[in-house]
Order: structure tokens, then C-alpha cells, then sequence
């Protein structure tokens, strides 16, 4: 959904990962942020973004361990190593481990931009694809797993209709022990995490597309226009087409800057 999770417990590598993503040709990326696994965790759960980068020393998980919980939960997930440990044996373990780059910090700003080239590009370009298509995927309900197979469902189907007892059923529980269950486990109650889901998606749609607001609003799950004006401007602070209008000018910004070279 055109996110990227940063999990790291420097903060100034953060800050310079996302000057780098900001003065790229992938502003438009959503930045989620995290010191820790425990919090980088709720966020892949909540965000599934369309990359994750992680530093190898993390204090309350191992970064490589960290990195297969994160493909066990998305395989396809581009999982980008950023670190200092220059050792041998931790690239080896991150390429057998399915990581998509290992990058050593200082982080060279080419060198992020091509890895973002080779492992986001495609990425966001199949969520925008997926999105404007309405596609939905194949789904088998892990009953060991129900809120993951949840957050799967949704990711999949965002933009059908979706009832918190519909999806009760699909996990083969009942919608008040669901609903308890899925707050715990998210920090989001069922119809937050909905919204949040689609509004993410239609993020991505406002970004990249030139749609009608109608169509994206159609497209992902919201059952008319002012509705969904309504619950983007909750969670994002601004309405659909200020927000577009954001991302626009930053563009027309850019190709001005450049034709003046």
C-alpha cells in the first residue's frame, strides 16, 4: 500500500532513511517508525506495508530472526537490511533467509534508491493494479492463526463489503470473542482497522493514479464519497483531495526544479 516500516533503535538512521525517501522520487511513501520488534510488529500487522528495512541489532529481537517472523507473515515482503555489522556469516544468514538487500550504514542515498528501484517499484506497482482492478485473492483460514488469517482476508478483500460477523465466521469464532481477540492482538477494534486498511489503500490510489475520488472511494470499500472523506480526514487529517493535491504539487514542484537545470 505504498508504506515503508523503518525498525531500528538508532534514531538519527532512522531520520536519515526518511530524508533520503523525502527528497526521492518516493516521497510519496507512507513512513512508519519503530525502536523496538514488539511495536515494529503491530505496525507490519496493522500497516503490511510494501517494504520493511531493519537493522540487525535490535534490543528486544535478533534482526534476522525478526526479519523471518516478518516473511512467515508476508512472504512476498521485501525485507531491506540496513546496518553495521559487516560480517560475512549475518549477509549469508539474510540471503538464505529470503532478505531482499543488505546494506551497510552509512547508508549511501544511491544505493537506497536502486534497491527501492529493484524491490519497491514492482511492488507498489502491483498494489495500485490489485486496488484499481478489485482483485481477490485465494484465502484459507488458519484456524491456529485467526487473526492473521484476518488480516490477510482484508488485505485481500478491502474492497468488498465486510462485516465484523462475516469475518467471525470465516475464522470459525464467535463476534464477541473475535472482536475482544482482534483488539488485543492489533491495538485497532475490527471497524478501525477496516478503515484503516482502506484508507491506506486509497492513500496509495490518490497518489499514483489520476482516478475519480468517487472510483477510489468505490474501489476501497467505502459505501459512498462522503463517507469516505469523512474517514480519511479522520485518520489523515486532511480530506482525499487536499491530500492529492499534496502529493501534485511536490511532482509539479520537482519537474519544475528540473526543467530549471
Amino acid at each position: 500500500m505504498a508504506e515503508l516500516l523503518i525498525v531500528d533503535n538508532d534514531q538519527l538512521a532512522r531520520r536519515e532513511i526518511c530524508t533520503i525517501v523525502k527528497e526521492s522520487k518516493y516521497h510519496f511513501l507512507s513512513i512508519y517508525e519503530s525502536s523496538t520488534v514488539q511495536r515494529g510488529l503491530l505496525l507490519l500487522k496493522q500497516s503490511q506495508p510494501s517494504a520493511l528495512i531493519i537493522d540487525l541489532s535490535l534490543p528486544d529481537m535478533d534482526g534476522i530472526k525478526f526479519g523471518r517472523t516478518a516473511l512467515q507473515l508476508y512472504p512476498s515482503l521485501p525485507v531491506i537490511v540496513a546496518t553495521q555489522l559487516k560480517m560475512f556469516e549475518l549477509a549469508q544468514d539474510a540471503i538464505n533467509s529470503g532478505f531482499s538487500s543488505y546494506l551497510l550504514k552509512p547508508l549511501s542515498k544511491n544505493e537506497l534508491i536502486e534497491t527501492f528501484d529493484r524491490v519497491l517499484a514492482p511492488e507498489i506497482s502491483s498494489e495500485l493494479n490489485m486496488g484499481t482492478n478489485k482483485r481477490s485473492g485465494q484465502f484459507l483460514s488458519d484456524i491456529k492463526n485467526p487473526i492473521e488469517s484476518t488480516i490477510q482476508y482484508i488485505q485481500m478483500n478491502y474492497g468488498e463489503q465486510l462485516t465484523l460477523k462475516g469475518i467471525a465466521d470465516l475464522v470459525y469464532l464467535s463476534p464477541s470473542y473475535f472482536s475482544r481477540l482482534f483488539k488485543e492482538d492489533t491495538g485497532m477494534t475490527f471497524v478501525e482497522y477496516l478503515s484503516f486498511v482502506r484508507v491506506q489503500k486509497a492513500k496509495g490510489m490518490l497518489r499514483l493514479s489520476s482516478l475519480p475520488i468517487e472510483v477510489i472511494a468505490n474501489n476501497t470499500g467505502f459505501a459512498n464519497s462522503s463517507y469516505f472523506a469523512t474517514a480519511f480526514k479522520k485518520i489523515v487529517g486532511k480530506t482525499p483531495s487536499e491530500y492529492r493535491e499534496q502529493f501534485h504539487w511536490k511532482s509539479r514542484a520537482s519537474l519544475k526544479a528540473d526543467s530549471g537545470r
